[in-house]
């Protein structure tokens, strides 16, 4: 049973507070920020859930790899992109946490137990093995020579299999492993920062790449 959520609001006029709190959990009685009684607003509401396939059927088996990622939290949130987007296998390399840790598990919210993954100590041999087998890589890093994931534009057919190459949040993917990729791809940035969050990035690169596939005349 979905469970039912329930603005309350701050009666302390200096403070107005406002927030959900999940009614199956808990209700507010005073304010977290001041202590003041809380009060109801509104009616309890759910939170909808759109129910899978509304997006285009994914011919393209996507995989990914995660070299050398750092942060639990990361690795969670890329978990549950990668899902929504139907990435086939994720391959937690080096030093990337695993749904194994449970804080991988608390930002993932579940998406593990839906997607194939597996460990591998050494990024570089498993690229080699997977480039044996047919598949073809792209990497997600900001290069002298990358070209931007909106100029993406596949140059295989439905039959192979992609993989999406991230790297560590400081020093980036492994120089071996760029020396596979087919392309490399980055996220245009508008502002002073240089990059983004590794987990936010790649999901932007897996929707875009994805739609950008299925939107490819040899994908139909």
């Amino acid at each position: 049973m979905e469970p039912e959520f329930q603005i309350f609001e701050c009666s302390n006029p200096d403070c107005r507070l406002r927030l959900p709190s999940d009614l199956s959990f808990r209700q507010i009685s005073k304010c977290p920020a001041c202590s003041s009684e809380m009060i109801r607003i509104g009616e309890p509401f759910s939170n909808y859930h759109r129910l899978p396939g509304d997006m285009k059927q994914n011919y393209w088996k996507i995989h990914l790899i995660l070299d050398n990622l750092r942060s639990t939290e990361n690795v969670g949130s890329i978990f549950r992109s990668a899902n929504g987007v139907g990435v086939r296998h994720i391959y937690c390399c080096g030093t990337t946490p695993t749904p194994d840790h449970a804080k991988v598990r608390k930002s993932s919210l579940g998406a593990e137990l839906y997607t194939e993954w597996s460990y591998h100590k050494n990024s570089l041999a498993l690229a080699n093995e997977l480039l044996l087998a047919g598949f073809i890589f792209y990497a997600l890093e900001s290069t002298a020579s990358s070209t931007s994931i909106f100029e993406f534009r596949p140059a295989v057919d439905v039959e192979r299999s992609i993989v999406m190459i991230v790297g560590n949040e400081i020093s980036g993917i492994d120089p071996g492993l760029l020396d596979l990729a087919q392309q490399v791809l980055h996220i245009p940035m508008a502002g002073e920062k240089t990059s983004l969050n590794v987990a936010v990035s790649t999901g932007i690169a897996l929707y875009y790449m994805l739609q950008t596939l299925n939107n490819n005349p040899s994908s139909t």
